[in-house]
């Protein structure tokens, strides 16, 4: 193997993963306490929203229920669509559109 095939071998395993491009508030206290990852929460809320792209997610307990709270924004259209997604199921628990 060349040095540069092994130099952009050690760089791709060394490179760190990508921030997300969005608002994050994900307290440690309740990331512990997740079955569903937050990728996968992601894709079920952007299924719902077709075309959208995340603005923010919050982890948080509403009501006694543990849920990713995800603001979309679909290009064109005003305002932004929550989603919130059961972070121990996966189950979409409420969709509403906010115009701003």
């Amino acid at each position: 193997m060349s040095t540069f095939a092994s130099i952009a071998l050690l760089a791709a395993l060394f490179q760190q993963p990508a921030a997300p491009a969005y608002k994050r508030e994900v307290p440690d206290s309740l990331i512990a306490k997740v079955r569903v990852s937050e990728d996968s929460a992601r894709a079920i809320a952007l299924r719902r929203v077709p075309g959208g792209t995340v603005q923010a997610l919050e982890l948080e307990r509403e009501g006694g229920v543990l849920l990713y709270s995800w603001d979309i924004k679909v290009a064109g259209k005003p305002g932004i669509t929550e989603v919130h997604v059961n972070a121990l199921t996966g189950r979409i628990l409420a969709v509403e559109h906010e115009s701003h």
